[in-house]
């Protein structure tokens, strides 16, 4: 990614989703420096229920998904912080296959800190940082070493079913046989804890949602009054998601002066400013065979909240490079082009 790229992509996203009708926003663009704080605030909270089961599903199976895999390089997608990423490398380490840690995330100030602390703890480890948008970089991803690609938190779960169906096939089409894929996916339940687990009762999941406005009014000059916008979480049962949106409470018009451009809300509109699938074993199981993946373990707590999924790509490993010694051991490395991107949660 350029120094421009993420200003650029906004600017992008911006024009399109919010003259379109319904009017939206992609959630990438919650996690600036406030946004990812008040993330990580949400993963504390009580209501908020997948970070607490996805860390014990972690600590309770890593060690077979480690010796299942044998990967040389661990693949995260959103690595956000790495934190929940330590017990797969305490366990890939165990099973002395791991070599190499390549944490992919568009926040570069987040991205270089996490990686120091990996660096840090694991002294023999060579760690790739890959500033990149998985949304749009995945083909230019490092391939070295037999590869095990995490994509955890639910993220998965931002995307709907067609663009779930081209991320996968496109991350596919970078693995070879061998390589593995770990999926977070949150799973359906009852809807009143489900949107309890985006609308607290502290108001962190609004003020979270309405940071995204800070960041257009930073990035932009654009002059929202995030007061002025209801927070609103809500069940589509019939496409098993929750939406996030933000609602006006009253008419106004928006500028954006880097932009050039006017945007009108009515009172009560609302912006879709994420989405949130929730799955069913099946449906995600074939969507990922449909993908080209052969899956290995589905790992899930006693109360069905929320799931582990690993997968392989069929057919013979190929012969692995070995690793080389990465220039960014002292500094977290920025491919410029391409690799991933978003939100390090749900």
């Amino acid at each position: 990614m350029g120094p421009h790229y993420l200003r650029r992509a906004l600017a992008e996203d911006v024009r399109a989703g919010l003259t379109s009708v319904p009017k939206t926003l992609p959630p990438k663009w919650f996690y600036d420096a406030t946004g990812s704080e008040l993330f990580h605030r949400i993963t504390r909270l009580p209501e908020y229920y997948p970070s607490r089961r996805e860390l014990a599903l972690l600590r309770e199976h890593a060690r077979e998904i480690a010796a299942l895999t044998e990967a040389e390089n661990l693949v995260e997608l959103g690595s956000g912080t790495s934190e929940k990423t330590t017990l797969l490398l305490d366990a890939l380490t165990a099973e002395g296959t791991l070599k190499t840690y390549t944490p992919v995330d568009v926040d570069g100030e987040t991205l270089e800190a996490a990686a120091r602390r990996v660096a840090a703890a694991y002294p023999g480890l060579a760690i790739w940082a890959v500033r990149a948008d998985f949304e749009r970089h995945l083909s230019l991803l490092p391939r070295i070493g037999r590869r095990l690609v995490a994509f955890l938190g639910g993220t998965l779960g931002n995307m709907d079913e067609e663009s779930r169906a081209s991320f996968l096939a496109e991350l596919r089409a970078t693995l070879s046989p061998g390589d593995g894929l770990l999926l977070g996916a949150d799973l359906v339940k009852d809807t009143g804890r489900l949107v309890a687990a985006y609308d607290d009762a502290q108001g962190v999941t609004a003020a979270f949602n309405r940071n995204v406005l800070s960041v257009m009014n930073r990035e932009l000059g654009a002059d929202f009054a995030p007061e002025a916008f209801e927070h609103v979480a809500l069940y589509d049962a019939r496409l098993n998601r929750i939406e996030m949106r933000l609602r006006a409470g009253r008419h106004m018009r928006v500028r954006f002066r880097e932009l050039d451009l006017v945007v009108s809300f009515k009172a009560g509109e609302e912006t879709r400013t994420e989405i949130s699938s929730k799955f069913y074993r099946y449906r995600l199981e074939r969507e990922v065979e449909r993908a080209g993946y052969a899956p290995l373990r589905w790992y899930s707590d006693p109360d069905q909240d929320f799931a582990l999924f690993l997968s392989q790509v069929p057919g013979r490993p190929v012969e692995l490079r070995p690793a080389p010694n990465p220039p960014c051991r002292r500094r977290g490395n920025r491919h410029s082009p391409r690799g991933a991107s978003g939100a390090p949660g749900a």
